[in-house]
């Protein structure tokens, strides 16, 4: 049984992933330090709480584990972050990253499977994007993604370590037991923020209606976070195989404006979500879509959620669970009995 390492595995996508892997059979170890993450919502294996670049620690996992691959979740991922605090995104997702792939290099174990984003093409030339355009990032954010997948290359040449680059477009959805999902804070995520808006019964922000798109809004290329894991899984496959380095798009290869997300959500909420206006944020393009040829030609990858009202229906089930929890919850302390829920 290979054991994976999977780094930020308490995340959103990581959480994901590491349930994928315990249902495929893989003997899992997930390090997290939890500054994003949450421990309840990893599904299995052993868990250790550390820093990516405890150098330390990640010497004594790698010395006390026969480690077959790693996988890097630990990014932060927030572009617009990045460009108020440009250095906290190059130390973590640039500085803490090289600490484990060194470690990885030192204690020869040279198949890596990378978390990287669609924010390394920056401005796309044409759509939908290929593999091949140009990476032009726009934040420090993609930037630091751009940047381990020239380190990747380059130790791919000098030492043999082996990766698959996954560059994501929009992660969406839910796991379909409804007990892992979308957690982030804060949520800068369009459908995680349109469904909170429709619990709260209050209005969501759509920034920018005056692109050229039908509806003047942004168009974004959703994808289910179930369908990430399982392009995750078949990576690690390939590598575990003897395959060589490559790079791939995720995405589902058409897009979807802001308003008909939001349409969608009412459709499968059932309540009616207004809207307020507001000018464009800086960088954001107009269409972002991915063609995902690639990985399904070589990996014969195929999403089980092309449907986008179907992905939202996953996240609803997630954000209406928490919602409920938090109600059982506070009728609970308030007559004086709280059985200590887990969830947050």
């Amino acid at each position: 049984m290979e054991k994976i390492l999977v780094v930020g595995g308490a995340g959103y996508i990581g959480s994901h992933m590491s349930k994928a892997l315990i249902a495929a059979g893989k003997d899992l170890l997930v390090l997290d330090n939890l500054s994003t993450g949450y421990r309840e919502l990893i599904s299995g294996g052993t868990f250790i709480h550390g820093d990516l670049g405890d150098s330390v620690l990640l010497d004594r996992i790698f010395k006390d584990h026969n480690i077959s691959a790693v996988m890097h979740f630990a990014g932060f991922s927030l572009a617009g972050e990045s460009i108020r605090q440009p250095l906290k995104y190059y130390h973590n997702n640039i500085t803490e990253t090289l600490a484990i792939i060194k470690t990885m290099v030192r204690h020869s174990v040279l198949r890596f499977i990378f978390s990287s984003t669609a924010a390394v093409y920056g401005e796309p030339e044409k759509i939908p994007i290929q593999e091949d355009h140009p990476c032009r990032p726009t934040n420090p954010y993609g930037t630091s993604k751009l940047c381990i997948e020239q380190v990747l290359a380059d130790c791919d040449r000098a030492h043999g370590l082996k990766s698959v680059c996954l560059r994501y477009f929009n992660a969406a959805g839910a796991d379909s037991c409804g007990m892992i999902g979308e957690m982030h804070d804060p949520e800068t995520h369009l459908i995680p923020l349109v469904l909170k808006c429709a619990l709260a019964q209050k209005p969501i922000e759509i920034f920018g209606t005056d692109y050229a798109t039908p509806d003047g809004t942004c168009i974004r290329d959703y994808v289910h976070v179930a369908d990430l894991a399982q392009a995750h899984l078949l990576a690690l496959e390939a590598l575990l195989g003897g395959s060589g380095s490559r790079t791939y798009n995720l995405g589902i290869g058409y897009g979807y404006s802001v308003r008909q997300v939001i349409d969608l959500a009412g459709n499968v909420t059932g309540i009616e979500i207004p809207t307020i206006d507001k000018h464009r944020r800086p960088g954001d393009p107009a269409i972002l879509v991915a063609d995902s040829g690639r990985i399904r030609r070589e990996l014969n990858w195929a999403p089980l959620y092309e449907d986008l009202e179907k992905i939202i229906a996953s996240a609803w089930n997630w954000h209406s669970r928490r919602a409920e929890l938090r109600r059982v919850d506070a009728a609970d302390i308030a007559g004086g009995s709280y059985p200590g829920k887990t969830l947050p």
